[in-house]
């Protein structure tokens, strides 16, 4: 007996080693932020009038989002509005679940009086995003917010914390109601000039309160519909830390343009003498000039900010893009992963495949549209994905557009191209017109190489591409009558919108899909439908 214990108790000592080696290994589930948001009608009057607003839980604009690196987000939308309700995640990636994505081409729209839970993992990101409503011009009038995601406190942020946050969004903004708005488009006309700049929901109430001494973190957003910006502190130096997800050198600035759909965050310090001091945002490239105006109030101090706001840039095109060939990537600092963000040498990888894609205005029946590459998209009744998941043949083709814009007049069509799975590709924004534009790449970030004038060529990448620390960001412009370039890794299989952010334009065609795609149908690569996907079109 004595002996069948002791031959027992090295097997139960062995037993008890590897179930703590088991355990060791043993991660606890990533954290979740569960949101429920009603969204409703309801009246606001951001402009001193009474107008009918899109409402978030009673808000306008919505609540921020905050969460950190890998946090799964839950949101449940509840639709009480009158029509289909959608929200897309500007820059979230959505690592391998396009599916969540938020646009027409991935998701059927929510049904007035139902709801839908989208189910996120900010997977491998930090920064300054937000959200909007994706559906006709629904994000004319509210329904949009931040989605702010900080760094995992294991990782090192490349500045001290600041005291406090503040999350700064700019819109341009119209005293006409959503369907209005959505009638003239339809009806082959392009929307009037907005009828003014709002920061906060506001053109002139948004406050914030600081301590003197104390440096704090701005996280600004373009959330307008048509319109660059130029934003700026009075009496105050910012210093640019972030943009779009990519942790930048510390360049100061007295002002910084951005473009429709684009973030940055800047460290502010509450350095002058205990006042108020206006916080300015004004249109960029428009006659005339919008301006709104905020407060940024030293706390304890009674004394009220005082004119003149601190000027707008001067000059136009030539100087702007001058500006943004100075934000750089910070090739030492670690963003979502401990690792720095230049141990990706993106200039010393081939290049598989260049696409150039040419925006134009077009009359197509005698209606006003948009296109690229001389396509106009058009939705079709049924998701993109729910197409290519379930075979269902009609709804598109892939490579049912040009990889090079070709002559002949627009036409319309549902555009995609097709990609392989880690393709790395160089896309070229072609814009002939006289306006800014600016595009905007779902599921990826990508590196903006260069921006130069006139027709692009394969020749003007030794001159202008940055091929060593051009910062990553999800949205790039692309000035008139110029180019811009980017090279992005295709790392994340589904399919993906291209689009123009300027959002009268998306929404008459100026837009297509990336279906990025291998054959093998694994769950490393991409995740299964959702159990709680919708369905519409042919795929009900």
């Amino acid at each position: 007996m004595k002996q069948q214990q002791a031959s027992f108790l090295p097997f139960f000592l062995g037993f008890l080693a590897l179930l703590c080696v088991l355990f060791s290994n043993v991660k606890a589930e990533d954290p979740y932020r569960n949101f429920n948001w009603v969204i409703t009608y309801g009246e606001i009057r951001p402009l001193g009038v009474p107008q009918r607003g899109i409402l978030i839980n009673g808000m306008f604009p919505g609540l921020t989002i905050e969460c950190e690196t890998n946090d799964n987000v839950i949101v449940n939308v509840v639709n009480k509005l009158d029509e289909p309700f959608l929200i897309t995640w500007n820059g979230v990636k959505q690592r391998k679940t396009s599916w969540q994505d938020g646009v027409l081409g991935t998701n059927c729209p929510i049904p007035p009086g139902s709801q839908w839970t989208y189910h996120m993992q900010v997977k491998d990101q930090i920064g300054t995003f937000s959200y909007f409503a994706s559906l006709g011009m629904h994000r004319a009038v509210g329904a949009f917010g931040g989605f702010n995601i900080q760094a995992r406190p294991v990782i090192f942020v490349p500045y001290l914390p600041p005291a406090a946050e503040f999350t700064v969004l700019v819109s341009d903004w119209w005293k006409s109601d959503h369907k209005t708005l959505r009638a003239r488009l339809d009806s082959g006309k392009a929307l009037p000039k907005p009828d003014a700049l709002l920061i906060n929901g506001s053109p002139r109430a948004t406050s914030f309160t600081g301590q003197a001494g104390q440096r704090y973190l701005f996280r600004v957003s373009n959330v307008a519909l048509t319109t660059s910006i130029n934003f700026r502190i009075q009496g105050h130096t910012m210093i640019l830390v972030e943009v779009e997800g990519a942790h930048t050198l510390h360049e100061s600035y007295e002002s910084l343009d951005l473009h429709v759909g684009q973030s940055a965050s800047f460290l502010v310090t509450l350095h002058s003498p205990a006042k108020d001091y206006y916080i300015v945002a004004s249109t960029r490239f428009t006659k005339p000039a919008l301006t709104a105006t905020g407060i940024l109030h030293y706390a304890g101090s009674k004394a009220k900010a005082s004119l003149p706001l601190p000027i707008a840039p001067t000059y136009q095109v030539h100087w702007s893009m001058k500006q943004a060939r100075t934000i750089r990537w910070n090739l030492t600092a670690n963003a979502a992963r401990p690792n720095p963000q230049g141990s990706f040498h993106y200039g010393t990888i081939p290049i598989t495949r260049t696409v150039v894609l040419a925006n134009s205005k077009a009359s197509i029946g005698g209606q006003l549209r948009y296109a690229v590459n001389k396509v106009s998209y058009v939705n079709p009744t049924t998701p993109l994905k729910l197409a290519d998941y379930f075979n269902i043949p009609g709804v598109f083709k892939v490579n049912s557009i040009k990889p090079t814009p070709p002559a002949g007049p627009a036409v319309l069509g549902t555009s995609v191209i097709g990609f392989a799975l880690h393709d790395f590709v160089e896309i070229v924004f072609q814009n002939n017109e006289n306006s800014v534009q600016s595009w905007h790449l779902d599921g990826y970030d990508f590196w903006s190489v260069g921006f130069g004038g006139g027709q692009w060529n394969a020749t003007l990448r030794k001159k202008f591409y940055n091929m060593n620390d051009a910062t990553s960001r999800y949205t790039v412009q692309v000035y008139p009558k110029s180019w811009s370039a980017i090279l992005v890794s295709l790392d994340n299989k589904g399919m993906w919108n291209l689009r123009s952010a300027n959002w009268p334009r998306q929404y008459l065609g100026q837009q297509l899909y990336a279906r990025v795609w291998n054959n093998e149908k694994s769950l490393f690569t991409e995740y299964d439908i959702p159990q709680n996907a919708l369905r519409c079109g042919k795929a009900k």
